[in-house]
């Protein structure tokens, strides 16, 4: 019997969210996954003139490397390669490689079979000498492969390209597509209409594919065989991974207590979903739960469960981790359950807004559980679906297509957006597609016109979203049992890590004092934003108008205007593209109006909290009142504070600053160690995490 698999794989969804069981989305690389063999045509056809032909003397690090090399040479020439023998010894273990053509040797002669269907196969094998061996030899410690015989004469003809990908060595059905055969297999396609559709998802001619029809029938008959074998030792091994998990929750709860977690048990009172954080997740929550980015994009299709990842982003722009969940289901009931345990673990705080997919389920949840909460779905998430919708049925045409919906996402105003909704879908004839229909129903969370306003903190860009799915690989990317995944998170979201980082002088790049002031508040990544707006204000014309007003535009674009509402009395400022109640960080608009009215430092409120540089280093005292020894704390802010001015101004006082705040900050909490503990309650001297 063929064994349960004992690793757990991670693979991107592919489900689409529009409902249809039928209809499947490609995740950002799959193309290059699934179109292995035009992608090696490419390659084959660039390195055509720099691949050299194997050579005796020839060096390789390992003997895979050497295995890797002649079979892509082999490719490129017409045949494919095995491994013929290898020699091992007790001193340097496998010593000895031999590589040979496929149709090296000869078959061995078979006993007649009694069998009335056996069929009589011609074997390939002709004797063919084109060979690579090697032998390994360790040279100052470090072991390498010589080629040390090499011959590339055939005794038979080579074939061309379009017929060496068939080759069995070449024929590979991909990840994602046995899991797009299975689904079909199961919904009850027969082979050959099943190969049919693969043909037409991924835009290629009949036979094109890199595998062959037989290949899909061989692979679902033995997937079928596996699964009817293992299904009760993979449902047991579920159980037993999925109470192994739990089991190390709690021994991590029994460890640390401000770790958290929360789990539902099943009507056969198995662990069904399961979510946990850390404490230095949970403060680092408080401090920059405003924005939290809910991602769902990975499963498990060793269980079929799902995974929820909740991150954020610090004052540094840095992905920081709030939380994860392991789910049965895509449901809305089971969201709406990660949901309710994750604003729990976070001691009851709601973000101002969340992050998401486009997932229908999930819409749903959070508008029940999160009623306050403002729900966006990030136009880098939509943008790769866009293209698997319509890159095939619009063939030439879908360029176009694809340029009038970036104009669309950034129209000024919902009158606009809706004018140019309008002229793409009758332009394309898309009046009936249900991707359209579905991204027009869910406009409010996606399109800028309407999202203008919503606090998103940066995190609503292509480097965030680089730096997410980063995050994301590294837990997902090995194939592991639940317990192990486990440990990878914790270790990937280790918050201490990111204390590390070297503080950053910042250069000024005008004579602004506007600038001057606000290098003293924010932090690098923060600042840096700040300087682009100011330096860009320099190029923006204004005029008031009568009610106080001003109409701020760029000197060379007279149709781009904005409104900047002024109020004196509180020293309010408002301005229409909304980039403070979006970023938290003032535009080159309002900042054009402070210069004109004189202003030389801005006004505290505009600096908020989560940009500022105090946010990167917090001492947490759990305890509502404050003891009589408090001067250390006072001599730390005042330290602190000195020590991060002084870094701003030059490299050389920024490399004074890395080697004495370590020695200072040392010295003070040896200082804090001596002082006696008051009422029974000893200080807590956690730092935040958020580094």
């Amino acid at each position: 019997m063929t064994s349960v698999p004992s690793k757990n794989i991670w693979i991107k969804r592919q489900q689409c969210p529009c409902g249809d069981w039928k209809c499947y989305v490609t995740c950002e690389g799959d193309v290059e996954e699934t179109s292995v063999a035009s992608q090696l045509e490419k390659n084959e056809t660039f390195q055509s003139d720099s691949m050299v032909s194997p050579y005796v003397g020839m060096v390789f690090k390992s003997d895979d490397d050497a295995f890797e090399y002649y079979g892509n040479f082999a490719r490129k020439n017409g045949f494919s390669i095995r491994k013929e023998r290898s020699r091992l010894s007790p001193q340097l273990g496998i010593y000895k490689r031999d590589f040979v053509c496929y149709r090296s040797g000869f078959a061995p002669a078979r006993k007649k079979s009694t069998a009335e269907h056996h069929r009589d196969r011609k074997s390939v094998r002709c004797g063919c000498d084109a060979k690579m061996y090697l032998s390994k030899e360790v040279v100052e410690g470090v072991s390498q492969w010589f080629v040390v015989q090499f011959s590339n004469v055939h005794n038979h003809e080579l074939l061309e390209d379009d017929q060496v990908r068939l080759l069995p060595a070449y024929r590979k059905i991909q990840e994602a597509d046995q899991e797009r055969i299975l689904l079909l297999s199961k919904a009850g396609f027969p082979i050959h209409r099943i190969v049919k559709v693969l043909e037409l998802e991924k835009g290629i001619q009949g036979g094109q594919l890199p595998f062959l029809e037989r290949d899909v029938r061989n692979f679902v008959q033995n997937r079928k065989k596996i699964v009817q074998e293992n299904d009760a030792l993979l449902t047991e091994k579920r159980e037993n991974d999925t109470m192994e998990l739990l089991e190390a929750c709690k021994v991590t709860k029994e460890m640390d207590g401000e770790f958290v977690y929360d789990f539902t048990m099943d009507e056969n009172d198995k662990v069904e979903n399961i979510v946990w954080s850390y404490g230095d997740s949970v403060r680092a929550y408080t401090l920059f739960g405003d924005v939290v980015y809910f991602d769902t994009s990975y499963r498990s299709i060793t269980y079929g469960m799902h995974l929820g990842v909740w991150l954020g982003i610090d004052n540094n722009g840095k992905t920081i981790f709030f939380g994860c969940v392991l789910l049965q289901d895509e449901t809305a009931r089971s969201f709406a359950w990660a949901l309710q345990a994750f604003i729990r673990l976070m001691k009851g705080k709601c973000p101002q807004t969340i992050l998401t997919d486009l997932e229908l389920g999930l819409k749903d949840a959070v508008r029940s559980e999160l009623p306050s909460t403002r729900h966006a779905i990030s136009i880098w998430n939509i943008q790769p679906k866009i293209s698997s919708w319509f890159f095939l049925s619009l063939g030439p045409r879908y360029p176009e297509l694809k340029s009038m919906f970036d104009d669309l996402y950034h129209a000024e105003n919902a009158d606009d957006f809706e004018h140019r909704w309008s002229q793409m879908v009758s332009m394309f004839g898309l009046g009936s597609d249900k991707h359209i229909a579905l991204l027009y129903s869910l406009r409010a969370s996606w399109a800028s016109s309407y999202m203008r306003g919503y606090f998103l903190a940066r995190m609503a860009t292509s480097a965030y979203l680089k730096s997410v799915e980063s995050f994301l690989k590294a837990i997902c990317c090995a194939q592991t049992c639940l317990r192990s995944f486990f440990e990878q998170v914790g270790s990937s979201s280790n918050f201490l890590n990111q204390l590390r980082q070297e503080m950053q002088y910042m250069l000024t790049k005008t004579c602004i004092p506007l600038e001057e002031h606000a290098r003293n508040f924010l932090t690098p990544f923060a600042f840096n934003d700040f300087q682009h707006e100011l330096v860009l204000s320099m190029q923006c014309a204004l005029s008031e108008m009568p009610d106080g007003s001003y109409l701020v535009h760029h000197y060379k674009k007279m149709d781009a205007e904005r409104l900047v509402i002024w109020i004196p009395e509180d020293e309010q400022i408002l301005c229409t593209c909304k980039e403070f109640e979006s970023s938290g960080m003032l535009c080159r608009h309002t900042l054009r109006v402070f210069i004109l009215k004189n202003y030389f430092q801005l006004p505290e409120k505009y600096y908020l909290s989560r940009w500022r540089r105090e946010s990167s280093l917090v001492f947490y005292n759990n305890q509502s009142t404050q003891t009589n020894d408090d001067g250390w704390f006072q001599e730390f802010e005042s330290l602190t504070e000195t020590l991060l001015t002084e870094s701003s101004i030059t490299k050389e006082r920024s490399d004074y600053v890395r080697r004495e705040l370590p020695r200072e900050l040392k010295r003070l909490i040896s200082e804090v160690r001596k002082i006696p503990e008051s009422d029974g309650a000893a200080m807590d001297l956690t730092l935040s995490p958020s580094g």
